[in-house]
């Protein structure tokens, strides 16, 4: 009788609650797997590499912080430094300029709202490949319609890409051509603007640009700081157009004469054609630790232009 009271008293292995949490681990183990492997693992593997001499084609030899030093007397690391500092403050106010442009149209829109807005994001989701062959057609010098268009005005357009002087501003130009994923976000934004602030302003007198300025832009300020950082980040890590553009031109990257030398473009080229992986994961950090010092400096003025609530 006491043995079969014990043997009743004894609780499942599988209780309700350790049941749903074997079905959370199980549910979260595919991310966290696929996370370390594939995520955090390089990242620490890139850490130690920086620290080493390695070609890929013997093992690292451990070089302490020469890496480090040898980035700070390379002056291709300033020129390219200075090259991308220069797309991103030319490339990015483009690119929230046109973004919200657009947004602000199809809020406005009546007719056809889905298929100007699936027109305006498909450039935002081609292979960024075809894009920049693309645009070399349009700013071919001889050609192109950009040129011949200018030429309807009787301005003689540049080379573009095969200039020196405009290659950097032909790149700027055509960052300008993806921003649906920013046009998007500003839509959602617009849309979530309340319609009785616009009917009470007009009521009071004002016009459609101090509606602008006194209403859109403020309550989509926290709109503006999230794809002006991401807009940062992402022209920081300017690579595949450049690319394409420098070696379809000369067969060299950054050409012509180093005008277009991404600091990405710098970090492939060490990688892999002058098989420094150790210098190139070094100066994949330096970058890591620019783009975290210019994100922690728009966050701190961030304060004072954005408006939350």
């Amino acid at each position: 009788m006491a043995v079969s009271s014990r043997i009743q008293l004894r609780k499942p292995f599988l209780t309700t609650k350790r049941r749903e949490a074997l079905i959370f681990y199980l549910l979260v183990a595919p991310w966290v797997i696929g996370f370390l492997v594939f995520t955090l693992g390089p990242i620490l593997f890139s850490l130690y590499v920086s620290f080493t001499q390695w070609s890929m084609l013997s093992q690292p030899v451990w070089v302490g912080l020469e890496n480090y030093r040898n980035i700070f007397q390379d002056p291709d690391i300033g020129h390219s430094l200075g090259i991308t500092a220069k797309y991103s403050l030319a490339s990015v106010p483009l690119r929230l300029v046109v973004a919200l442009f657009l947004a602000i149209l199809l809020n406005e829109a009546t007719i056809a709202v889905g298929l100007f807005r699936t027109a305006f994001y498909l450039p935002g989701v081609v292979a960024s490949v075809s894009v920049a062959v693309l645009w070399q057609w349009i700013f071919n010098p001889r050609f192109g319609p950009f040129n011949a268009a200018l030429r309807l005005f009787g301005i003689q357009g540049p080379s573009w890409f095969s200039d020196p002087n405009w290659a950097i501003w032909g790149l700027v130009i055509m960052s300008a051509w993806g921003v649906g994923g920013e046009m998007l976000i500003f839509l959602a934004g617009l849309k979530g603007i309340p319609q009785t602030l616009y009917e009470a302003a007009e009521i009071d007198g004002a016009g459609r640009l101090q509606r602008f300025l006194r209403i859109t832009l403020p309550i989509l300020s926290p709109t503006i700081f999230f794809n002006l950082v991401m807009s940062v980040i992402g022209s920081f890590q300017t690579f595949d157009s450049a690319f394409v553009i420098s070696t379809a031109r000369a067969g060299a990257i950054g050409s012509p004469l180093k005008s277009t030398l991404f600091y990405m473009l710098y970090l492939y080229q060490n990688a892999f054609s002058f098989l420094k992986m150790g210098y190139a994961a070094a100066m994949a950090w330096v970058l890591f630790i620019v783009i975290v010092s210019i994100t922690y400096l728009i966050n701190r003025t961030s304060s004072r232009w954005v408006f939350y609530g």
